[in-house]
């Protein structure tokens, strides 16, 4: 992902266009404060190298259940950070990994509940700051396909991303996905049994 970044660019500048971009396409309004929170969470997963591969089935220490349980378990500082890393990473993996998820012995269903339930633990503990863990805890779901529109559009420039795309289609017919396809020249046919072409010059 990160050369698709335009030079000159920070990872902050780029995600705040991205995210804007994406708010905007979805037709989704939300506050102010949030927009900034999910610019400054992908911003900062880039920087720590988390975006580079997708979670691997049984990799994590220990399930995110039992994570959630030892945070809610923990002194109130220990507990907000716990809570807080919990949340974001939930929404970053379920949005920018999804696809992945859904091969997996956890799928994304599984990081969802643990998001909304993080963030909205830690909504009215923090003060402040109530309204927008709140709303990441009950529009989890729209935040979701938000970081994956993201995730789309910011690996476009390559086969891999096309193929990516091009599968996700194929999962889920969905018709947002079935544009951007449509804007690189690939030909989708519609209707039961139908054949879909794959992208010219991709190969798996």
């Amino acid at each position: 992902m990160e050369r698709s970044i335009v030079l000159g660019q920070t990872a902050h500048e780029y995600f705040k266009e991205a995210v804007s971009g994406a708010l905007a396409h979805r037709r989704l309004r939300i506050q102010e404060g949030t927009e900034f929170y999910l610019v400054n969470l992908l911003a900062g997963h880039l920087a720590s190298g988390a975006a580079a591969a997708p979670p691997q089935a049984g990799a994590g220490p220990e399930p995110l259940a039992f994570i959630l349980k030892r945070a809610l378990e923990a002194e109130r500082e220990e507990r907000r950070r716990a809570l807080k890393r919990l949340g974001d990473t939930s929404l970053f993996v379920s949005g920018f990994f999804g696809d992945s998820l859904a091969r997996s012995l956890v799928d994304v269903g599984y990081y969802i509940a643990m998001g909304e339930r993080a963030y909205g633990s830690l909504a009215g503990t923090e003060r402040g700051l109530d309204g927008l863990f709140e709303e990441l805890s009950a529009r989890f779901g729209d935040f979701v396909d938000l970081f994956a529109e993201i995730a789309e559009l910011s690996s476009l420039r390559s086969n891999r991303g096309l193929l990516r795309l091009y599968e996700r289609f194929v999962l889920t017919r969905d018709e947002r996905v079935a544009e951007k396809l449509r804007a690189r020249g690939v030909a989708l046919f519609s209707g039961p049994g139908a054949v879909v072409r794959p992208p010219r010059g991709v190969k798996h």
